[in-house]
């Protein structure tokens, strides 16, 4: 038998070789060959104790895979985050299955492999590093109550405890083990976290809460009201939009990760632990038109606890628990995922003024209630505070959605997503008889919708621009239609859509943001496709009834997650490889609402 300390680092792991799994709190990144290069405990902005993934096996991971492995394939478990993988030697096969137990009040995650066929030998490495990777623990071995051995690490207030079947050894700050497993045998491994100071909790059944989590997604998914085209897709997606839910306070983060290179070897790289209230607005939306009313009532109860206070104190983004305070640093111990650098934690943008926001807000609110959400007196009062507030400051320029850290401008999108926001004010007026100055509001729409049509759209140039005064587009400028600033069929939104595929598109159905060389937007470097722009695309089209364009978008698209369903932020069409953090909701939440817009498309064909 090879020595455990034996343990040869693979290569960088491409971004779509994870797989994710989540407990409502917090979420794990799990390689193809069964390395968890990520996780935070226990919650998504805590620090992580595994941080592989942004720098090396020093930094923390938990690997348990077959060695020799010469196919490795895995799946979810039916609507579920239960994990499955399988790994094939010319000498046996075994199978993985690998969750966070849901419902349980605990931060778990739990590891179970079988050999099925012949015997397979098995490497187990567990590698704690606290504070991001760059903290050492203190670790021993206890018994715990029910008199069962198990492996502690603890600094400062963290402490995680591996228990299992069969336990690593220590070898030189990391434990490991090397060992065989024959046909019908099996090895069990739970990873638990607590306050250091707590009590050991109990062990786990393992199986049992790998079966019962799979049942809880399932019963979560099963009550999706969509059965239309592109259904896995459309199902897989708004399971991750509900992991990427706190289960306790209802706010959404945008990603599980951070810092991973929207530019390999670059910048940037941007820290999306956290709620973005244009990401959260836009994730109601898609939920909502897919059955889900009550994490609508969750997450509005969250934006009024996250910002309560004076209306002109809203941020752009929170805590997951509404906290507002988000300093970004630079963590220079973290090489950086394919030596991208810096690593980012916290994030500067949220003190910027992004003059869209609120439009994406009272768009999610509007389709809420007429979902059939009931507005109370404090939402509908924080609803009414907020349009007043924006309606001081339409006028000024800002940061837009791409939230530039060049100068601030006049960015068009931001104009129409104020007219949107009072627009919906003036919506919840007049269908709902929600009580507010209707008159000045609609006043106010008029002038925006002027503003716009005025300086926004370049005659020359036959389209909406970027910003005031500009030649160039953005695919932000694709939501006109969205929002119903105009009617999809003008001819001035048909010859934007014309001039963005024609400036932005790299590949087939693959949109750019807007090209760096254009847009001053504070950093060097370039970036790749972004797929959130790029179901827009989708989106766009079916709303002009191109079906055929629609779907040939949607496929490609649709295609282009990994063999487990998960979209990151970006793709690089000539690498073939994803890029940004991941899953990212925004990514998701478009391919859900292009595909209800691609859906509606067909519909109105048939009739």
């Amino acid at each position: 038998m090879e020595r455990p300390d034996a343990v040869v680092d693979p290569p960088l792991v491409p971004i779509e070789d994870y797989a994710v799994l989540g407990d409502g709190k917090t979420a794990a990144l799990v390689s193809l060959r069964g390395s968890i290069d990520w996780l935070c405990l226990p919650t998504f902005d805590s620090a992580a104790s595994f941080a592989r993934l942004l720098g090396t096996p020093d930094n923390g991971r938990w690997l348990l895979t077959v060695r020799d492995a010469t196919t490795v394939t895995r799946r979810y478990v039916d609507s579920s985050f239960v994990l499955e993988t399988t790994y094939e030697t010319p000498a046996g096969t075994a199978v993985a299955h690998e969750t966070m137990p849901l419902n349980d009040g605990r931060a778990d995650l739990v590891r179970r492999l079988v050999c099925t066929r012949g015997s397979v030998e098995v490497e187990h490495e567990w590698v704690v590093r606290f504070g991001y990777g760059a903290v050492v623990p203190w670790v021993r071995h206890i018994t715990d109550d029910a008199g069962d051995d198990a492996i502690q690490a603890i600094a400062g207030p963290d402490s995680l405890l591996l228990r299992g079947d069969r336990l690593p050894r220590p070898v030189d700050h990391r434990h490991a083990d090397r060992f065989t497993l024959q046909e019908g045998e099996s090895v069990e491994l739970a990873l638990t976290w607590t306050r250091s100071w707590d009590a050991v909790p109990p062990r786990l059944t393992i199986a049992d809460r790998i079966d019962s989590t799979r049942i809880s997604w399932g019963l979560w998914a099963g009550s999706c009201e969509y059965q239309g085209s592109y259904r896995d897709a459309v199902v897989r997606s708004l399971l991750v939009l509900r992991l990427l839910t706190d289960s306790e306070t209802g706010g959404i983060v945008a990603a599980a990760t951070t810092s991973l290179p929207e530019d390999f070897g670059g910048e940037r790289n941007w820290d999306y632990r956290y709620c973005w209230l244009r990401d959260a607005a836009m994730t109601l939306e898609a939920l909502l038109e897919h059955g889900y009313r009550g994490e609508a009532t969750e997450w509005r109860d969250w934006l009024l606890r996250a910002v309560a206070g004076r209306s002109s104190d809203l941020q752009i983004m929170y805590r997951v628990d509404g906290g507002r305070h988000l300093p970004e640093r630079e963590l220079d111990h973290l090489t950086g995922y394919a030596g991208s650098r810096p690593v980012r934690v916290g994030n500067a943008a949220v003190g910027q003024v992004q003059n869209d926001v609120l439009g994406e807000v009272m768009c999610a609110l509007e389709l809420a209630r007429e979902a059939g959400l009931h507005e109370t007196d404090d939402s509908w009062s924080l609803q009414r505070h907020l349009v007043d507030d924006l309606l001081g400051r339409w006028r000024r320029p800002d940061r837009g959605i791409w939230e530039v850290r060049g100068d601030p401008r006049h960015f068009t999108h931001s104009k129409v997503m104020a007219w949107a926001a009072v627009d919906r004010a003036v919506r919840a007026a007049e269908k709902h008889g929600l009580d507010g100055p209707v008159d000045r509001w609609r006043a106010e729409r008029d002038a925006i919708h002027a503003d716009v049509l005025t300086y926004g759209w370049n005659a020359a140039r036959n389209t909406f621009v970027q910003s005031y005064g500009a030649e160039h587009t953005d695919a932000a400028l694709l939501q006109i239609a969205q929002v119903g600033f105009l009617p999809p069929d003008d001819p001035r939104v048909l010859s934007t859509l014309a001039a963005i595929r024609a400036e932005l598109e790299i590949a087939p159905g693959l949109l750019l943001r807007y090209r760096t060389e254009h847009t001053d937007d504070g950093l060097a470097g370039d970036e790749h496709a972004f797929l959130a722009c790029s179901f827009w695309l989708a989106d766009a089209l079916a709303r002009t009834d191109d079906v055929e364009g629609s779907t040939k978008v949607l496929d490609i698209l649709v295609g282009l997650a990994n063999d487990v369903g998960l979209l990151a932020e970006q793709y690089d069409p000539v690498g073939g490889r994803m890029a940004g953090n991941v899953p990212q909701a925004l990514s998701h939440l478009a391919l859900v609402r292009a595909v209800h817009s691609h859906d509606l498309a067909l519909a109105r064909r048939a009739r």
